[in-house]
């Protein structure tokens, strides 16, 4: 595996080459659907910290290095607060995703792009249903999918834990074989990869002062099979003009 800082994070067009078989399609929510300029993550990440701050009485940075440990060890900070403290996961979730989507623009272009998209479209993220509900609908996308399988739906068990994309699988009834998972962190798409989907990281367009360098780096690796800083025109050449009427 090496980094592929140096080099253009966004793939040329594409032709339909390598996704004809895909009817699939499997997206991830946060720092996916959507830019990190419309700073709906850093939110998110920040009532997390707080959220330990108040549970734990610590200050901020103490807090935050309690979110950070956890997020290593567990895949989330909620995972970790669940097995060492008992923490009521609802309580968690509405708290961490009470937050100001003013910043957040309707996205009609990747709505086309995703309606033109042939067959089934489904989210998978690690956060709750309503967050990615609150998301997709303030971009004007949330109509296009089909269903949205949760952190709960998951057991609260997150990516990138094998567990968690085989439970989506059957309850969806989804032929790895013929999907594709969009995804912005590269270890959530080894499993997708090695069950036989076709995998895409999605980087973004300038630096995310707000995560981690390794979050956010085109990575060059077997499992991940395309690299794109814009979703949108990835999508498009994937898709199937609409049918004109009459």
């Amino acid at each position: 595996m090496k980094n592929l800082a140096d080099a253009p994070a966004a793939t040329p067009p594409l032709t339909t080459e390598g996704f004809a078989h895909v009817d699939h399609w499997i997206f991830d929510l946060d720092n996916t659907l959507y830019s990190h300029e419309a700073k709906v993550w850093p939110q998110v990440d920040e009532r997390i910290t707080l959220f330990l701050a108040e549970l734990f009485g610590l200050d901020g940075l103490s807090s935050r290095a309690l979110q950070k440990y956890y997020y290593q060890r567990y895949g989330t900070t909620l995972k970790g607060l669940m097995e060492e403290h008992g923490v009521d996961p609802d309580d968690f979730l509405d708290f961490a995703h009470q937050i100001d989507l003013t910043l957040l623009d309707p996205n009609p272009d990747l709505g086309d792009a995703i309606a033109a998209l042939p067959g089934r479209k489904l989210i998978l993220t690690n956060g709750s249903r309503g967050h990615a509900e609150n998301v997709a609908g303030k971009l004007g996308i949330l109509h296009h999918f089909e269903d949205i399988f949760d952190i709960v739906q998951a057991g609260f068990t997150p990516k990138p834990e094998r567990a968690t994309y085989e439970n989506f699988l059957a309850k969806h009834a989804v032929d790895p074989g013929r999907a594709a998972m969009f995804e912005d962190i590269e270890k959530n798409l080894l499993v997708p990869s090695a069950l036989g989907m076709k995998t895409v990281l999605i980087v973004p367009k300038t630096p995310d002062p707000f995560r981690e360098a390794w979050e956010q780096t085109a990575v060059a690796a077997g499992h991940v099979h395309h690299v794109t800083a814009d979703l949108t025109g990835f999508l498009k050449p994937l898709g199937r003009p609409a049918v004109q009427a009459g």
